[in-house]
């Protein structure tokens, strides 16, 4: 598998993550650690006067002001498990629901994308919608990749009268293949009593250096008065993330934080020796990042030079980016459990940035409201779907021309799987065709 063009070390990309992922070559990042916003239905603010004043983030969702109409097009037509997984949790759930969902899966397919083939992905997220994600990611990762759930237990010291005390978030661990890098030596913790030593001793042995980790990380949260806080709203502990970047990736590979917000993923890889990408809307990140980087992570010398990088200024530190890089890469990659596919493009025409109900509409204006599957016609075009004559799965493109419209059975009978030719074949052997 061909490996991209290196990103940059210490880029802080300003703007959407989805134009700035979509721009990184695939199979470049080792590491990807992230904290993304919790559909909690409500949003969250940075306290005033702190290092983070400004800082904001979405914790509400809607279908109709937070989807594009083009990010529903592509899972239908691209990712179908995918899809399905967003519309199930939508009617499940709810609008919102589905709407934060389908604003990360777009999102979490480039980040597979990006991922070397030893790579891993670590999503922090909170019981609000923790389970959704993990089906979103299983679809997008293959449940065969899924490693662990963490659980970061972090005590709380007001307890409920009505339920359990909330005290814990979720850190979903998926790689990106089999062959992934777990560093075990390095993240080791101390036997809780003496006993083992021991006993090894006993034996005339050498005692092992300690005992893997348990799925459940115990560490209290920032308070108030920590060193390293800033004001953040949901900022978390960098020797949290300092565990997760030592387990998975080793000195010089390159971490992405897609969702970097007040820089925890960026202080604890400068830290470990690793390369790293930000990616923040916020206007404030690039002096938040800066600014921790010089007082966590000691790059500023008594001389006041950086690392051999000069003098001491955010631009000599930070390669701060307002545009998304330009991806080279000539072949795109699609999700583990479907078929890789060469996509043959048509010549661009005006028809290719039709939405799907204006091609309906001039299928319809073409055709009537008749299903090219079973040749059947219906009075109410609501029972008719639109499909492809080719499947994508098959090369087939999204041009007007490789549309068709079917109905419900026809559509389920063809799926993704067989062309048009194929399914009228198999309607007239089952006597399902409709004869004028």
């Amino acid at each position: 598998m061909r490996i991209g063009v290196q990103p940059v070390n210490r880029t802080l990309y300003h703007g959407d993550n989805l134009f700035v992922l979509r721009g990184i070559n695939a199979n470049t990042i080792d590491l990807i650690a992230t904290d993304p916003p919790f559909n909690k239905g409500r949003d969250f603010h940075a306290t005033p006067d702190s290092l983070a004043s400004g800082a904001s983030f979405q914790g509400r969702w809607s279908w109709d002001d937070d989807v594009d109409g083009a990010w529903v097009d592509k899972l239908q037509d691209d990712f179908p498990d995918v899809y399905h997984v967003v519309q199930g949790s939508r009617k499940s759930y709810g609008d919102d629901m589905g709407a934060f969902l389908c604003f990360m899966a777009v999102r979490l397919l480039e980040m597979r994308r990006i991922l070397k083939p030893t790579g891993s992905i670590y999503l922090h997220c909170d019981p609000t919608a923790s389970h959704y994600l993990k089906e979103l990611m299983d679809a997008i990762f293959g449940k065969e990749n899924f490693r662990n759930e963490i659980i970061w237990y972090y005590k709380n010291a007001s307890r409920g009268k009505r339920q359990f005390a909330k005290s814990h978030d979720i850190l979903f661990w998926y790689s990106k293949s089999k062959k992934y890098l777990f560093n075990r030596d390095d993240v080791l913790m101390e036997y809780e009593s003496g006993m083992t030593a021991w006993r090894y001793e006993k034996m005339g042995k050498e005692p092992p250096k300690g005992k893997t980790p348990d799925d459940v990380i115990i560490m209290p949260s920032l308070n108030t008065m920590a060193k390293e806080r800033t004001g953040h709203p949901t900022q978390k502990p960098v020797a949290l993330y300092e565990r997760i970047i030592k387990a998975s990736s080793n000195p010089g590979d390159f971490v992405l934080d897609p969702f970097c917000g007040c820089a925890t993923t960026c202080v604890a890889t400068e830290l470990l020796g690793r390369q790293w990408i930000g990616i923040d809307l916020w206007d404030k990140a690039h002096k938040t990042v800066w600014e921790r980087l010089m007082n966590e992570c000691d790059l500023e010398t008594p001389e006041g030079e950086v690392r051999g990088l000069g003098i001491v200024k955010p631009d000599a530190i930070i390669n701060f980016q307002t545009k998304p890089p330009i991806n080279t890469d000539e072949e795109k990659e699609a999700v583990p459990n479907l078929p890789p596919k060469v996509i043959k493009y048509d010549p661009e025409t005006p028809d290719e940035r039709l939405s799907k109900p204006e091609m309906k509409e001039r299928l319809i204006q073409e055709h009537g409201k008749r299903c090219e599957g079973c040749n059947r016609e219906f009075d109410d075009e609501r029972y008719l779907e639109l499909d492809h004559k080719n499947p994508r799965s098959n090369g087939g493109a999204n041009s007007l021309y490789n549309r068709i419209l079917l109905c419900s059975p026809c559509n389920k009978k063809k799926s993704n799987k067989i062309t048009l030719i194929e399914l009228v074949r198999l309607n007239k052997k089952e006597k399902f065709w409709k004869e004028v």
